[in-house]
């Protein structure tokens, strides 16, 4: 009989996931009763007022009380901190809690306090932070915060005063109903501790665009949602889910960015509970004597303005304004806080190939096989859930794997290797060693009786880990030894899916809120962390597994505010329609805007069978976007893309292999975000910020600074219309053909192409030996490619390392800083010179520079010669203007200096 259950429930999951989403699984705001109450609220009545009285400061902070004047009994205490960097926190939390509120763990870095000198005049509290541009003004009755740069108001908060904070206390006769006890479908929410949710309006002034909140299938310019619900942040697991809505997805980082020409500004509520935001982006008067400078660029045109409502079910008030004012200065905040992103493994960045299921070894190799048969590189092949023991993780089916170490083995003779997925349900099996274990020292998370949480996913009974204790952490973190997981090498790494977690007869097929977590905390506050604590304790354990020298790499499908920190993650369970296709861009861009750069989206589509034009431009943009990884559903047919026909397998060959040519690139870019927090896949407006046709594109985006990327993204096109920033040239990396901003252009398309140009001023490097791994090419040359700007100059660099271990956390890494300058004589000098000295990387390299490629001279060259007076080869070609100079270096930590005669 419990065969019988188990299957019925996993054809259950399977049926669901064929008739894709059913919306009515999952909540709108009116059927959750905090966003109701809170969206409810009326704008400009707001209850709170600051007592002044109360007023304490120190060198870095100062604190005041809150008082509801509709309940003298209710008391809070505010807490602003100026932080380093120009970001200010703002912490609101109850003076005297009856039970303490939970606050966000696991997620800040240490943060530096710098000086704010603080003075009470004219009803207005003055926090003036020590940089000189920044500072807080606290108005007293109602309360209000307004957030100043260079004497502006750019952010304030409860401006539309929607500042709500609920605080425990007993029930009331007045209370409705579900306040105390809440109803889903059939799953009821006993809400011990009652209402308690926070909420504040937040205003951008001066900004007509907001971004990032992901995860939601989209537009990358966040809507209007006056007509419709809020963009909800509640990890889920929603399969084949509806495009241009603000529903909830797998992914939740509360951090919103705000732009204008003036400025870019950002907004972070650390909250892991679920969350509602309302956007509004109108004109407001009351903001217009306050902004002279914005005043300037908008002319005599009311101030646009985007009001913002946070609405989170519990927790505490914990937000961080980050006054930018560039965008680069936004990420180097944000990164401060929540930690920079984790540089990736080489192969993390090269191709993978995945399907649910690879059958036995004998699939594995015969894929392995044919993509070398037929000359398509790729790094990883990955196994789901049929590699288990009957979905017992942390085993294998040794009917159908019973050598594994000699499987991966076989991978990583030709420098592959695998992926083995371990989901956070552990199946409910006496005699299983994990869940024998994890029950013998109480490690799962309980219901609200107490008992071991129980609900159903793959294996059927399972029970889930509670991660929230360090201890279990770790625990976690030590199956991973070799001596534990069986039949594994350190070749194999790990993917974290179903981690929202999904509960497939859970209330919105995830886990009930009432569940408990160590110490009493509830599910309903830590739901949107739960999968990125599964991800750090798997990095920690892949990293252990080797004596911390190897560098993990872990995929995640959920995640939260820190999750760049610990791998990469994707957009979930998509399909195979040109939809979806166009939706990966911002979906994409807008979780790197919120700081995690390493994510990309399924291709081909997760659910469906695309046919040969999609997958052809699938594959194409999947080879510019973060993470690139071809995916497909049990009941799809077989489509690896050795199985296509000519000549679309070879467009599908040349996409791959053009992702391995530009590696190097990808490596310093993800090199650079590691140190400055930026998004290797940007949006125009990050790179072009006062050119407002960027603001709300979405069809098309850079790579770094330096690549534009104009996919095609519908059925039958062969041209592509294509927006050109800025005022350098940008140079088709195929045809070399030179295009002028700023203008718009239809370019041809045809389905051999996916556009893409190098900016010119832009130097990048690449590998063009294609090899079957990019392990096998660690040693191969480089290509450097110039593209000269108006003026002749152009700057570029690249990192290297060994590629793999943590050894460049000691120095044992290099940077190259590539120049060209121009004297407007004829002569074009190129460099090449140690881009940072802190880099101690000397003969570990047998890398070295084949050719520097320099596109844009105005005249075929009479000569190249070293600074020593030595002659270097080169070749000119007259149709593309393309000069090609030879052997310039013996090694890539060579410096280089060179002049073009023309």
């Amino acid at each position: 009989m419990a065969r019988l259950v188990v299957s019925t429930v996993v054809l259950a999951a399977l049926v669901l996931c064929t008739l894709g989403v059913d919306r009515s699984n999952f909540k709108r705001c009116d059927e959750s009763s905090f966003c109701k109450r809170n969206r409810a609220m009326e704008k400009g009545k707001s209850a709170w007022i600051v007592d002044s009285n109360s007023l304490k400061t120190s060198a870095t902070s100062l604190s005041v009380d809150l008082k509801n004047t509709q309940d003298d009994s209710v008391t809070l205490i505010l807490k602003v901190t100026a932080i380093k960097g120009g970001t200010v926190r703002v912490h609101v939390d109850d003076k005297n809690p009856p039970r303490p509120r939970h606050q966000v763990q696991d997620v800040l870095q240490t943060l530096e306090e710098v000086q704010m000198t603080t003075k009470l005049e004219s009803n207005v509290i003055t926090g003036s932070i020590l940089d000189g541009t920044n500072a807080v003004e606290i108005g007293l009755a109602p309360f209000r915060i307004d957030f100043l740069h260079k004497g502006e108001v750019v952010v304030s908060g409860n401006r539309q005063g929607l500042f709500n904070f609920e605080h425990h206390r007993a029930r009331r006769d007045t209370d409705a109903a579900d306040m105390w006890e809440e109803n889903f479908k059939s799953h009821p929410d006993t809400k011990p501790y009652g209402p308690a949710s926070v909420g504040l309006d937040v205003t951008f002034v001066g900004s007509e665009h907001v971004y990032g909140i992901p995860e939601h299938a989209s537009s990358l310019a966040l809507k209007n949602t006056k007509d419709t619900d809020p963009y909800r942040l509640y990890n889920l697991d929603v399969f084949e889910y509806e495009l241009d809505n603000p529903m909830a997805l797998y992914g939740s980082i509360p951090f919103m960015v705000a732009h204008s020409p003036a400025i870019t500004t950002g907004f972070f509520l650390l909250n892991s509970a679920e969350m509602w935001i309302d956007v509004e982006t109108t004109t407001d008067g009351v903001f217009a004597g306050m902004l002279r400078k914005l005043q300037s660029l908008f002319g005599d045109q009311p101030t646009p303005v985007t009001h913002t409502h946070w609405m989170a079910e519990s927790g505490v008030i914990d937000a961080f304004v980050l006054l930018g004012p560039a965008p680069a200065d936004v990420y180097r905040q944000y990164a401060a806080l929540t930690g920079a992103p984790a540089l990736p493994p080489l192969f993390a960045l090269a191709f993978h190939q995945c399907r649910w299921n690879y059958n036995d070894e004998n699939d594995v190799a015969m894929v392995a096989g044919k993509m070398d048969e037929h000359d398509i590189p790729f790094d990883v092949l990955w196994l789901d859930i049929e590699h288990t023991n009957g979905k017992r993780y942390f085993t294998w089916d040794t009917g159908k794997f019973p050598t594994p170490e000699k499987m991966q083995t076989a991978l990583q003779v030709t420098g592959r290797r695998m992926v083995n997925i371990v989901d956070p349900h552990i199946k409910r099996d006496n005699g299983y060693h994990i869940h024998d274990e994890a029950t013998q020292l109480g490690y799962y998370i309980k219901n609200k009786d107490g008992a071991d949480y129980d609900g159903w996913c793959w294996p059927g009974s399972s029970s889930w880990l509670d991660f929230l204790k360090p201890e279990i952490q770790a625990w976690w973190a030590s199956q991973f030894a070799l001596d534990k997981y069986k039949g594994t090498t350190n070749s194999l790494y790990i993917w974290n899916d179903m981690n929202e977690p999904s509960v497939f007869n859970g209330p919105e097929v995830t886990m009930h809120k009432d569940a408990k977590h160590l110490g009493g905390v509830e599910h309903r506050d830590v739901h949107n962390i739960y999968g990125m604590w599964q991800q750090a304790a798997t990095a920690q354990g892949i990293v252990q597994r080797s004596g911390g020298v190897e560098r993990p790499f872990v995929l995640s499908r959920a995640f939260f505010a820190g999750s760049q920190r610990y791998g990469a993650i994707w957009t979930g369970d998509n399909k195979a329609d040109w939809g979806h296709l166009a939706a990966s861009i911002p979906m994409v861009l807008s979780v790197g805007l919120a700081g995690l750069p390493f994510a990309g989206a399924d291709i081909g589509g997760f659910f469906g069978n695309p046919d040969k034009e999609l997958q052809v431009r699938w594959f194409q943009i999947g080879s510019f976007q973060p993470f690139m990884r071809a995916h497909a559903h049990i009941d799809t047919k077989r489509r690896e893309p050795y199985l296509l026909d000519e000549p679309e397998r070879g467009y599908v060959r040349d996409a791959i292999r053009r992702r391995y040519v530009y590696l190097p690139l990808w490596y310093t870019l993800f090199y650079e975000s590691s140190k400055t927090g930026l998004p290797v896949m940007r949006p125009l407006w990050m790179e072009y910020p006062q050119d407002k046709t960027g603001f709300a594109e979405q069809e098309e985006y850079l790579v770094g600074s330096s690549l534009l990327v104009a996919p095609v993204l519908r059925s039958g096109a062969n041209t592509v219309e294509v927006y050109f920033p800025g005022n350098q040239p940008w140079y088709d990396v195929e045809s070399f053909k030179v295009h002028f901003g700023p203008t718009r252009k239809t370019i041809s398309a045809p389905l051999s192409k996916m556009p893409v140009f190098q900016r010119g001023g832009s130097i990048v490097p690449l590998k063009t030996r294609v090899r079957r791994s990019s392990s096998l090419a660690a040693h191969d040359p480089f290509t450097l490619v110039v593209a000269l700007s108006n003026e002749g100059t152009a700057s570029g660099s690249l990192y290297v390392d060994d590629y793999h271990t943590f050894a460049y956390v000691k120095g044992q890494f290099a940077v190259r800083a590539f120049e060209v300058t121009h004297r407007g004589d004829k002569k074009y000098r190129f460099t090449s010179s140690n881009g940072d000295a802190h880099g101690k990387l000397s003969t570990h390299t047998r890398e070295w520079i084949e050719r520097v490629r320099v596109l844009g001279l105005p005249a075929a060259p009479v000569s190249v010669t070293t600074a020593t007076g030595n002659t270097l080869d080169f070749s000119f070609n007259d149709k593309t203007g393309v000069l090609d100079v030879k052997k310039p270096a013996g090694n890539v930590l060579d410096d280089v200096d060179f002049t073009i005669q023309l």
